[in-house]
């Protein structure tokens, strides 16, 4: 356990993992996929096409400029060869 050495305490990043150990044993995968996917729904429900184009048209371009013309033509093979 990450225990603070000044104070002995435990830190945030430690209380947050044990906390999610302990919510997931207490809950099954339909309730994770359930909450997901209200999730998604109230997301959907504030925004509108022009924010979804814009978030897509900034991942776009931030992969882009991550990635070379080799990345793009083995994804383009490994898509065409399904």
């Amino acid at each position: 356990m990450a225990r603070s050495k000044s104070t002995g305490k435990m830190s945030r990043e430690e209380a947050g993992r044990m906390g999610g150990q302990a919510t997931s044993k207490n809950h099954s995968k339909e309730f994770y996929q359930q909450i997901g996917k209200k999730g998604g729904q109230a997301t959907s429900q504030s925004h509108d096409k022009e924010f979804y184009q814009e978030i897509g048209r900034k991942g776009g371009e931030a992969t882009s400029e991550s990635h070379d013309k080799d990345f793009y033509k083995e994804i383009g093979r490994k898509g065409g060869s399904r």
